[in-house]
């Protein structure tokens, strides 16, 4: 049963609903995974943290949804499913890199939890500022 603060929310919606202060956004995000094997799709929208995503194959079929814990940049990734530390990060059916950490599904994957198996990380500098041979 509602509380008395419920209706009067209720209410108050319906007014401004009513005189045409308020609408209503659809606030489901899209992503885009480019094969079933993927492990990241490409977000097609700006995120923010509580998004919901809508994940569509590039036959526009929805196959699955998530929420993102935080922001998430337009045309960077988000991991579909939970990958574990060192596992390989799928993208167009090819592994682009390999998880320095635990990643859980909607989370952001860029270079702050991934190696890049496709460019050679920085060569070391010793403490003088010398690159190492």
């Amino acid at each position: 049963m509602p509380s008395r603060f419920d209706k009067l929310s209720l209410q108050v919606l319906y007014f401004s609903i009513a005189l045409g202060q308020m609408t209503v956004k659809n606030t489901v995000k899209k992503a885009l995974i480019m094969t079933p094997a993927d492990s990241v799709a490409i977000v097609l929208d700006d995120l923010a943290a509580g998004d919901t995503v809508s994940i569509s194959s590039l036959q526009q079929k929805t196959v699955g949804e998530c929420t993102v814990p935080g922001p998430v940049p337009y045309g960077h990734k988000i991991a579909v499913k939970d990958i574990a530390r060192d596992a390989h990060i799928l993208k167009n059916g090819e592994a682009i890199g390999a998880a320095s950490k635990p990643i859980s599904r909607g989370e952001h994957v860029h270079i702050h939890n991934i190696v890049s198996l496709l460019v050679p990380p920085p060569h070391a500098k010793t403490s003088t500022g010398r690159r190492k041979s």
